[in-house]
């Protein structure tokens, strides 16, 4: 018996090799879902996003107004695009983006589009000007974290009991170790100029990384997890390459915050095991990081299991995922006809599939 074909609208479909987006991992998972046919909506904001022109992961492609625009704009973009498409459930993959979705998760789904995202509040409680205050409510060391809304404050930061080196942040994206004021401030106007104030400096934890992506299910369960260190880093301190670990202590950190928020969605937990034996909270990003593709190498599909959770389906217990399976990036080039360009750059669209094509001629 054919399996029923799933509409899946999926973000962030830009793929820089130094600091991919995390759409076109998500659209690969779900095509290689052992559980699901999925036709896969590739959405983004930049007409240069490769993952739109990629016949092999985006069934059609469109652009998005940016959320800057205003909701009203983005949602008359989304429903016309809906009209279109007929999405049934809808994955959010950017930060910045999350708090548009979270705020319109109710209207969306009178429409009949199924998300499984945090909520406006939950998304809150894990911002990184707040990041001290859930740590210590989870039981979990992080460093010391200042909104900083002047660059003067990278000059006198001794008195607030910073040293160098540090690391300065966006409230919602970007992080640039700096071990000098210089350094510091430049990073300021580089980050305000992208997302605004406030700026984050955090103290600088000596140690190693580790990562894990999970699926937290609404009522405080970690549905499941994949931990990674990274074995290879971009000058922008991404994964290049990776390996799964089995880690105990980030399992529990883990649970104990979906546990603390009662988050629903995906979310990627940053750690940092410090020299001095303890581990520290460093971030907590609400969507699912660029190197998602491993989990499904590794056997936990956390894609596909995300899309079942927005469906509502039973959820059952997902295998193990063993220690020891790599991941290496690499980028290549992606040829795009002017036609199909101009296509996605005037809005009409790009269809990959004929059937697609097909349809929407006819519409």
């Amino acid at each position: 018996m054919k399996r029923r074909v799933l509409t899946v609208a999926v973000t962030g479909m830009n793929a820089r090799p130094d600091n991919p987006g995390p759409g076109l991992a998500v659209a690969r998972c779900l095509k290689e879902a052992h559980g699901l046919d999925v036709r896969v909506i590739g959405l983004s904001y930049d007409a240069f996003d490769p993952g739109l022109y990629l016949p092999e992961m985006c069934d059609a492609a469109y652009l998005l107004p940016y959320p800057s625009a205003g909701e009203e704009t983005f949602t008359a973009r989304l429903s016309q695009l809906h009209a279109r498409e007929r999405f049934e459930v809808l994955i959010p993959c950017l930060d910045a983006e999350l708090p548009v979705f979270a705020r319109l998760a109710p209207m969306l789904a009178e429409w009949g589009i199924r998300m499984a995202v945090p909520a406006p509040q939950q998304l809150q409680m894990r911002a990184k000007d707040r990041l001290q205050e859930l740590a210590q409510g989870a039981g979990i060391a992080a460093p010391e974290t200042y909104s900083v809304f002047r660059e003067s404050f990278f000059h006198t930061c001794a008195a607030e009991g910073f040293s160098y080196p540090l690391v300065v942040k966006g409230l919602f994206y970007d992080a640039k170790i700096a071990h000098t004021p210089d350094e510091a401030v430049s990073a300021f106007h580089r980050i305000v100029g992208a997302w605004g104030l406030p700026v984050l400096a955090q103290k600088m934890v000596p140690g190693e990384e580790i990562n894990l992506a999970g699926l937290g299910d609404g009522n405080g369960k970690l549905i499941a997890a994949v931990m990674m260190k990274k074995r290879a880093l971009t000058d922008k301190g991404k994964a290049w390459a990776g390996v799964t670990i089995e880690d105990p202590a980030l399992l529990a950190a883990a649970a104990r915050l979906v546990a603390a928020t009662n988050w629903r969605g995906p979310l990627e937990v940053e750690v940092m095991c410090g020299q001095d034996g303890k581990m520290y909270l460093i971030e907590i990003n609400p969507r699912f990081p660029a190197w998602i593709y491993l989990s499904a190498g590794a056997g936990m599909n956390l894609p596909e299991a995300l899309v079942k959770l927005a469906l509502g389906e039973p959820q059952t217990d997902l295998p193990p995922v063993p220690a020891g399976v790599m991941f290496i990036r690499y980028a290549w080039d992606t040829i795009v006809t002017l036609q199909n360009f101009e296509a996605i750059v005037t809005g009409d669209g790009l269809f990959t599939r004929s059937g697609s094509n097909k349809r929407k001629k006819n519409a």
